[in-house]
């Protein structure tokens, strides 16, 4: 197996780790959450998640055994439609005082999730073929829409939290 190939399914392998990271995070944050929508919308991100993982998990399999990538399979164009639609309900706003998983949950995922985008733009700017790097760049985008999704929801209630927990700068 030559650099190239061993570089690729390094590469592949810690996609692979960070995507059912994901999945377990989001999974564990729909039945931690006490917030209806917010269970809904992390069960969908955790099934998403997995569907990465499978993808990647493939494609893994098709270096080792072919030594290339296998662009016939393609990811699955859900798409994250609910990136632009309130991750929690109007409710949380009610209790935002105690929203503490929520806001950890919101921050944690936003950690994963721009981890992730910068990870597959740099595999994008490696890739030597132009289908590697749209492969890269197309996962990167759908993990950066999960961010901004994310981003806009604590956008939402950081200020109302803040406030009601006596979060003030000095």
């Amino acid at each position: 197996m030559d650099e190239q190939t061993k570089e690729i399914l390094q590469g592949l392998k810690i996609a692979i780790e960070a995507e059912l990271t994901g999945h377990e995070f989001y999974k564990n944050a729909g039945k931690s959450t006490s917030d209806p929508m917010g269970k809904e919308t992390f069960k969908r991100m955790a099934e998403e998640e997995m569907g990465h993982f499978n993808y990647l998990r493939h494609q893994y399999q098709s270096v080792l055994e072919k030594g290339d990538y296998d662009f016939s399979k393609k990811l699955r164009k859900k798409g994250f439609s609910h990136a632009k639609n309130p991750i929690f309900s109007e409710e949380i706003k009610k209790r935002v005082k105690d929203s503490h998983f929520e806001v950890s949950a919101l921050t944690i995922g936003m950690k994963l999730e721009l981890d992730a985008v910068n990870f597959y733009r740099s595999c994008a700017q490696k890739a030597r073929s132009e289908e590697a790097k749209q492969f890269y760049n197309e996962l990167a985008e759908w993990e950066q829409d999960h961010f901004l999704a994310f981003e806009g929801a604590l956008n939402l209630l950081k200020e109302d939290y803040f406030q009601a927990n006596n979060f003030v700068p000095m």
